[in-house]
């Protein structure tokens, strides 16, 4: 990336702010304003691919020219089911009763736009989330706290008091909403490489052993 090339991070969201910058990037932040509805009979995979290249494309059309525009989008599956953001405290409750002692998924599709050349590369993970058998007072005590009502499936994996998942082995920080090792492969085909050891610092931010960060590195995941 040219010095005169500027990396906007297309979201409004604290933690992919604060994980980006793991990285040592220089960036700015744009908020995108899309309709995050899911078309009917669209599967996971497609919703929030459709939804990152949305809010990416957003931000590019009132970008400066040169810029890389990074977007994203989350979200919890269970059985194929999308999980949104609970609306309110019986939503919260009903959709961690479900997820409780059982595994579901969480994808995050990224997408990169650069506004010079009109390229797009886009990429997806998706991470297994075993959730540990926490108690209904341990819901009710969460949902008091107010953290379940901007995160989709009514949850954050990072949350000290309620650490809802246990023995996770796939990628944590794609499940606090941006999975950097598959970032930064996708920023290098546009030659924006990171300032900083993206799998050092992320591992010591998120307290995690990741055990697949050298194979997303190498695509073979």
């Amino acid at each position: 990336m040219g010095k005169d090339t500027e990396l906007i991070l297309a979201s409004a969201s604290p933690r992919r702010r604060e994980l980006i910058a793991l990285g040592g990037w220089k960036f700015t932040v744009q908020t995108a304003e899309i309709d995050e509805t899911p078309l009917p009979g669209e599967n996971p995979s497609d919703y929030v691919l459709r939804l990152a290249v949305g809010k990416a494309q957003a931000v590019a059309a009132a970008a400066p020219n040169p810029a890389v525009i990074v977007a994203a989008d989350t979200t919890v599956v269970d059985q194929d089911e999308i999980l949104g953001k609970p609306a309110d405290e019986a939503e919260a409750r009903a959709m961690l009763e479900r997820l409780r002692g059982r595994t579901h998924q969480v994808y995050t599709a990224l997408t990169a736009v650069h506004t010079g050349n009109n390229l797009i590369f886009a990429d997806q993970a998706c991470t297994d989330v075993p959730m540990r058998a926490y108690t209904d007072e341990e819901i009710q005590t969460y949902i008091d706290s107010g953290d379940p009502f901007d995160k989709a499936g009514g949850y954050a994996i990072q949350h000290a008091g309620f650490h809802p998942a246990e023995n996770l082995s796939g990628c944590f920080a794609n499940v606090v909403g941006l999975p950097l090792c598959h970032l930064t492969r996708t920023l290098s085909k546009l030659g924006i490489q990171p300032e900083a050891d993206i799998p050092e610092n992320c591992q010591r931010t998120l307290a995690y052993d990741c055990p697949i960060f050298a194979q997303v590195l190498q695509g073979e995941r």
